[in-house]
């Protein structure tokens, strides 16, 4: 796989805490964001297949989304008081 060497323009402190941590795990800077930019990208695509996969079943079960904030609402209810 090819690389391309990009120049990004950061915060001061936001680099050295950038610095920091890939020194306390022995990484390279370039390591650290290429890894960080992995992570961001995969965790972006679950949260839109989440709302994809919420969008699919309230249309086959034909909810609405007060529906919806009726059920999040009575479920926090309930584990709060099981707590």
């Amino acid at each position: 796989m090819g690389t391309k060497t990009v120049n990004i323009a950061f915060q001061e402190s936001l680099l050295r805490e950038i610095d920091q941590v890939a020194q306390m795990e022995s990484r390279s800077r370039s390591d650290f964001l290429r890894e960080a930019a992995r992570a961001y990208i995969s965790r972006k695509q679950r949260w839109i297949n989440i709302f994809a996969m919420g969008r699919e079943i309230a249309e086959r079960e034909e909810l609405a989304a007060e529906d919806v904030e009726k059920e999040i609402k009575a479920y926090r209810k309930d584990r709060n008081r099981n707590q």
